[in-house]
This record gives C-alpha cells, sequence and structure tokens, in this order.
C-alpha cells in the first residue's frame, strides 16, 4: 500500500529520491507514506514534541525514544543516511506547509484559559528579561547586547557601553539582574562569557563566565564592578557550559551558576570554578559560611558542586530553598534543591548517556551524591527556571515555570516539599524557550528564540 501512495505523495520531493526511499523503508509502517502519522504522530504538522531542529531529528532516528516505542536505527542506517531521511522530511514538510494555515497554540490549560501577545519581536537571540518597574523591563542578547523595553515597545538602540563579551558558540552576554534594593542604588548585575586577549597566534581566546553590576545612566552603562572573575589558569578555550543564572535569597546574597565548560570531571575538582553553584555577596565579596572557606583545596565561593551546565536558578518564595534545573547529556536533564557542601554527582552519576549513544558511567547512584528531584529522559533541553507569584494566575503561586528549547515549551510544576505533585505542559510550539518568568503585573513573560521574541500570558477575557 505505501508503495502505491507514493507515487503521487512524494512527487515533489524527487530531488532527495535516496531519502525518500529510505523514508518509505523505515519510517512509513509508523508515520504513514504521506507523514500524516498512523501508529505514530505526523511528521507534516508542524508540531515536532522532541525537538524540531534537525540535529534533535537525527539523533531521535539514531538512538530511537524507547519511552514512546520509537526504535534505535544507528546499527542500520548510517548518518548519511539518516540525514537524507531529515532532508527529505523537511522537504515534504515545507511543500506540504505553503498551503497550511500556521499551527495553532493551545493556551488551554487545567485551570485557566490563556491569551498571548507578542510584547517585543525581532530580537537576536533573548537570553534573559528582568523587570525594573510595571513599564520597563531589560533583555539580554546573546550576541552582546542589553535592550530595554519600555510601554510594549522596544527601544531602537541597545544600552551603551556594556561589557564585551565572547560571542562564540553558547557564549554571550546571559543573564540580568536587578539588584534586590535597586530602588535604593540602581545595580543591575550581568553575567557572560569572558575571554582573555592572547598576544597574536591564531589559538581561541580562553575564557569563563563573569558576573559584573553597573548602573543605567542616559542610555549607558557606567560604574562597572567585577564581582565575581575565576582565576585566569582555569579558563577554557571550549565555547559551550557557562551556565549561566543570577539570583538572590531572602538574605541578599548573590547565587550564580557555572557550567562545566566542557570538562566534565572538573565539576568533581573543588579547586576549579566551573560546574558549580557559587555563592557571593552583592559586593564580589565570600560570606564566611560558605562550605569550602578556609580549604587551600577549594575555592571560596563554591556553594555546591557536581553540576553539568545549570540554565536555571529559583528561590522558592515561601521556604528560600534553592532550586536549579541543568542540562544533561543526552538524556539526564535534571531538577535539584541545592544545599550548602553537596556533590550533585555530575560525571560520575548520571541519568543520560553521550550524544554518540556510549555509556558515561554505569552507575546512576552513589553514597554522598544527591538524587534529583527529578529528571528527564529524553532531555528536553532544559532552561530557565522561576517560581510564579502573582495574582493573574492566582492557583499557580508558588508553582515552578520550568522552560525547554528542545521541547519548545513551558512546563508548569506543582511542589511540596522537595517532590514534584503534578506537571502540565501549558505552552508549547512557539519556539525554543529560554526562560518564562512572572512580571510584576502578574502576567508570565516567556522569552522565545526562533523567532526572536518576548511573549506575555494573561487570562483570557471572558466574553
Amino acid at each position: 500500500m505505501t508503495g502505491m501512495l507514493s507515487l503521487f505523495v512524494f512527487s515533489a520531493c524527487g530531488q532527495n529520491e535516496r531519502g525518500k526511499q529510505l523514508y518509505m523503508r523505515h519510517c512509513a509502517q509508523c508515520h504513514g507514506a504521506g507523514l500524516t502519522g498512523g501508529n505514530a504522530q505526523s511528521l507534516v504538522d508542524g508540531f515536532w514534541q522532541y525537538g524540531s531542529e534537525d540535529h534533535y531529528k537525527h539523533r531521535n532516528i539514531k538512538f530511537g525514544i524507547p519511552h514512546v516505542g520509537m526504535p534505535a536505527y544507528k546499527e542500520t542506517l548510517s548518518d548519511r543516511e539518516i540525514s537524507l531521511i531529515v532532508e527529505f522530511m523537511n522537504q515534504y514538510e515545507a511543500e506540504q506547509a505553503k498551503d497550511q494555515p500556521d499551527v495553532p497554540v493551545d493556551l488551554l490549560t487545567l485551570d485557566y484559559q490563556m491569551a498571548m501577545e507578542v510584547v517585543a519581536e525581532g530580537l537576536d537571540i533573548p537570553w534573559a528579561i528582568d523587570f525594573i518597574d510595571k513599564r520597563r523591563f531589560l533583555v539580554t542578547e546573546r550576541p552582546g547586547r542589553l535592550r530595554i523595553i519600555q510601554d510594549g515597545k522596544l527601544m531602537d538602540q541597545p544600552v551603551q557601553n556594556t561589557p564585551e563579551v565572547l560571542p562564540e558558540g553558547q557564549g554571550g552576554l546571559m543573564d540580568v539582574a536587578l539588584d534586590p534594593e535597586y530602588d535604593q542604588n540602581g545595580w543591575i548585575y550581568l553575567a557572560y562569557s569572558h575571554a582573555l586577549k592572547q598576544n597574536g597566534g591564531s589559538e581561541r581566546n580562553p575564557a569563563m563566565t563573569r558576573i559584573v553590576r553597573g548602573r543605567i545612566k542616559d542610555h549607558t552603562w557606567t560604574n562597572q564592578q567585577v564581582i565575581y572573575e575565576a582565576p585566569h589558569k582555569t579558563y577554557r578555550t571550549t565555547r559551550h557550559h557557562y551556565g549561566c543564572r543570577i539570583v538572590f535569597d531572602p538574605d541578599r546574597y548573590l547565587y550564580f551558576s557555572i557550567g562545566d565548560r566542557g570538562a566534565k570531571q572538573q565539576a568533581q575538582e573543588l579547586d576549579k570554578p566551573n560546574g558549580k553553584i557559587h555563592r557571593i555577596r552583592r559586593d564580589g565579596s565570600i560570606p564566611q559560611d560558605n562550605p569550602f572557606v578556609g580549604r587551600d583545596d577549594a575555592l571560596a565561593s563554591i556553594f555546591a558542586y557536581g553540576e553539568r551546565n545549570a540554565q536555571g536558578l529559583a528561590v522558592h518564595p515561601e521556604t528560600a530553598d534553592l532550586w536549579e534545573v541543568e542540562h544533561g547529556p543526552m538524556g539526564g536533564d535534571e531538577i535539584n534543591v541545592i544545599e550548602a557542601g553537596k556533590n550533585y554527582g555530575w560525571p560520575v552519576i548520571t541519568y543520560g548517556i553521550n550524544y554518540n549513544g556510549t555509556p558515561i558511567t554505569d552507575i546512576t547512584q552513589k553514597e554522598g551524591m544527591e538524587q534529583p528531584i527529578l529528571y528527564w529522559k529524553p532531555s528536553i533541553a532544559v532552561s530557565g527556571l522561576s517560581f510564579y507569584t502573582g495574582s493573574e494566575f492566582p492557583n499557580w503561586n508558588n508553582d515552578l515555570l520550568v522552560s525547554a528549547l528542545r521541547f519548545e515549551e513551558v512546563q508548569l510544576h506543582r511542589v511540596y516539599n522537595h517532590r514534584i505533585m503534578h506537571t502540565e505542559t501549558i505552552l508549547k510550539n512557539i519556539g525554543r524557550i529560554r526562560e518564562a518568568v512572572p512580571g510584576p503585573d502578574g502576567a508570565i513573560y516567556v522569552v522565545a528564540n526562533q523567532p526572536g521574541r518576548i511573549l506575555k500570558l494573561t487570562r483570557a477575557k471572558k466574553e
């Protein structure tokens, strides 16, 4: 039957005949000869549950998605053959999409019917936002720009004189956070990839995550102070896993994350800054009750260690517990509650595997290492994390908002003590989500990439 359908279904994709043949042989039985679904989901409705980018599609075909019954084809198909299948699917989906309306976004949750509006668009890889007041908020763009949105309009020019970043790989300008006493002192904190300039040569400049604070006056970044800079001997030339998220606890201590920078074993080494959660005062000084203060073999700023690449930190509004989300490898994204001095295991224990399908470790638990509150398998590419507080969605107060890049969604998690009691996807299919945070007006503001824009979620008005 599939052979008869293919005579007319694939006429527009003759330029990739080999990809079509491979799809018909290995994929059509489940996904349908017309890619419209069957035993498995449609591949032409624009809804990619496990990642819409080509490398995600390639990885899902190669290694499978075991929990939904999709087999792995790594022993059956070469990388080139998988690429041809992906190319064919993309060609056919594009052809079908010409006559289709935009994929609808479902804004109905268990508690609320939501409404969505675009607050700002045309941004270049937006990474984080923070709110000055109900009229104004700041947005970082990873290539290195700090933008201001006022009264729903993106100001034409970025803030001038912001620090120079290394905009390579996953590096660039990352988080922005206002001081808890911003109304009195005006301090704004930035996290970014900071490079050491080499004298000539063609080698890459080594880099590491750096934290600064400054003020904005006349649309210009001024009074900059470096409040955290890692020892220069620990800088690395890799271009990924920088972290970084900034939060403050009720005592005004500043916490920030640094990813393992591609050197996974260094997450276990206390004389290295990477793969850690750090705790400092707002002026950069070290609290004397930090767990490793006074040790010659440890950096005094370290609060917890054994993290792979934490891009989400949030403080519980009532308990002040520090919650964290971090990227796993292939599988093994995690939610953790971070406690002083604890070891969170990476890479000694993990629920993920290497991207080439080989194991990282043969154990998932070990005495002296913490277990995650929740882990995802496959990875959702977890990114931002915040606790909802506000009057717009009162049923969600103190619930976690978890963002996902690969799964392109916002998840809501109801927590009790250190347990996840309920999980719901409240937004999906509007692009890669970097973070979702409550604003001072109670709305949820969503930072989306591809296209780069800021979205606002409110309760739908009843007719």
